[in-house]
């Protein structure tokens, strides 16, 4: 039996965001995605949350060339906050 250390159930978008955190599928897969089942309004701000967990990993796993990306997504955040 196998299992995956990685299993993951959670908010689609969650999915949808890493998607395009690293290079993303072409266009026809979003406008298709969209056509089936729509994201919810507000999504651009949840994907900047989702994707920091991710960029904050690669951070600690490989360093230093992800702290400009890590400090954006968080000034984004805030930003978006009010603060």
């Amino acid at each position: 039996m196998i299992y995956d250390p990685a299993a993951y159930y959670g908010d689609r978008e969650a999915d949808i965001a890493m998607t395009e955190l690293f290079g993303g599928f072409g266009r026809e897969f979003y406008a298709a995605y969209d056509e089936s089942w729509a994201l919810d309004s507000g999504y651009k701000s949840r994907k900047r949350l989702y994707n920091l967990y991710h960029i904050l990993n690669h951070l600690n796993l490989f360093g230093g060339g992800y702290a400009a990306q890590s400090l954006s997504l968080i000034d984004g955040l805030l930003a978006e906050l009010g603060h």
